[in-house]
């Protein structure tokens, strides 16, 4: 029984003649400091390439098309007190990134995200959870730190309400 030998590839090798080759000729990022970024074409990309047929169509920029099938996983940069803010459009309704308008706008006037939670409660705002693909768009995006596993949405509205609470608070 003859057993062949692995191949060989070079340290020194670019990689250029093998596919999926170890070494990238091109950098990874443009300076060293500089944290990785999705391109809206890069998420679309993904989107396309690694999920099965219920979920093509999402991705950050891509239009529902006005049909009765709302996509989640179409995310938008919309304008929030000047800020651009990650959304989402379910169910007809915007929902924003919490942890991304809590970083934004409330780190600053309450004590942390668990304050921000005892308030939704007291004021009867009940936040969506995010599925895993929209966690990893926003990822993608900065919208929310590169560990983190889980993610809650709010409406616009609800929003105004608890960043009103929190002001009115101080």
């Amino acid at each position: 029984m003859a057993v062949s030998a692995p191949p060989v590839i070079s340290a020194t090798s670019s990689g250029a003649g093998v596919p999926g080759g170890l070494f990238r000729a091109e950098p990874l990022y443009s300076t060293p400091g500089e944290p990785p970024r999705l391109t809206p074409n890069m998420i679309n990309s993904f989107m396309a390439n690694n999920h099965s047929a219920s979920a093509v169509g999402g991705g950050v920029g891509s239009g529902s098309g006005g049909s009765g099938n709302t996509n989640t996983n179409e995310c938008r940069m919309v304008d929030m007190h000047g800020v651009k803010v990650a959304s989402f459009l379910m169910d007809g309704q915007e929902l924003i990134c919490l942890p991304q308008v809590f970083d934004l706008f409330l780190k600053h006037l309450v004590g942390g995200l668990h304050t921000v939670y005892t308030k939704l409660k007291r004021l009867d705002i009940s936040p969506v959870v995010c599925t895993v693909e929209q966690v990893r768009i926003l990822r993608g995006l900065g919208a929310i730190q590169p560990g983190v596993n889980r993610c809650k949405l709010i409406t616009r509205k609800d929003f105004e309400t608890l960043f009103t609470d929190c002001t009115n608070a101080r």
